[in-house]
């Protein structure tokens, strides 16, 4: 399976997230974020990251008389490569897009049932603009935010951190 296979899917995108951040995370701390979501989809999805090399194994330990496992996610392999994305058919980006817009429902339903949910404070947002870029303001603003994203992706995780999900989208509209 090639790498937009693996990452392409609703569940397993969203296990990613849980890992980012360079956490551990073990089965059932998956299971308490994704109530939405059975176990034996949880643990099938888990064991095809896992297979792949996109997560590892970062412990074991006994619990009832089970071996629970933690889970890292390994950045360097949890990427499409360039070139691959490149190379992507339409029907396989209407797949990503559909599969990535599941993904920011689902994660944003569980942030609105997880009960503390303060949208104002968590200065929520999703607005959407139409603007008018040539190719040449078009990659200077590609580059902007590719560099304000960067300074801060590898932040681990603090104290006074919580993870956040950005999802920059930018495409030509149609007709324009």
């Amino acid at each position: 399976m090639d790498t937009v296979e693996l990452l392409v899917h609703p569940v397993r995108l969203r296990i990613v997230h849980a890992l980012s951040g360079d956490r551990t995370v073990t089965t059932a701390q998956l299971l308490e974020r994704m109530p939405d979501v059975s176990k034996a989809t949880v643990y099938r999805h888990v064991a095809v990251l896992a297979d792949a090399g996109i997560i590892e194994v970062a412990g074991e330990q006994r619990v009832r008389g089970f071996v629970e496992r933690s889970y890292r996610l390994r950045r360097d392999r949890a990427t499409i490569p360039p070139d691959r994305a490149a190379a992507a058919t339409p029907d396989e980006l209407r797949h990503a897009f559909a599969a990535a817009m599941a993904t920011l429902i689902a994660e944003f339903d569980g942030y609105l049932a997880a009960g503390d949910a303060d949208p104002a404070g968590d200065l929520v947002g999703f607005r959407q603009h139409a603007i008018w870029l040539s190719d040449d303001e078009r990659a200077e603003l590609v580059e902007a935010m590719r560099a304000v994203l960067v300074a801060r992706v590898g932040n681990p995780p603090a104290p006074d951190r919580r993870a956040h999900l950005l999802s920059p989208i930018l495409f030509p509209m149609a007709g324009q």
